[in-house]
């Protein structure tokens, strides 16, 4: 994957995990991501530094959803 491309899907993933927050009453640990200082505008940052964000930040959101589905009932899972 190129630079360019791992910067949009760093974008993409910072998005997805606003909207997360803003839609749920859950809010995301970005510790991990925070600690790197990589953030999506941050171009001169290197393509390995990208590559760090983006498995924190699909970390981050991946272990959310399913803590917050390990605490609901399974019939309403199931729904």
């Amino acid at each position: 994957m190129k630079k360019q491309e791992l910067i949009h899907l760093h974008g993409l993933l910072a998005e997805v995990s606003n909207h997360y927050e803003l839609r749920s009453e859950n809010t995301i640990d970005h510790t991990k991501y925070e600690e790197l200082g990589v953030q999506p505008t941050s171009i001169h940052k290197s393509k390995t530094d990208h590559k760090e964000a983006v498995f924190m930040l699909a970390t981050g959101i991946t272990d959310e959803i399913v803590a917050v589905e390990d605490e609901q009932p399974i019939s309403a899972a199931a729904d």
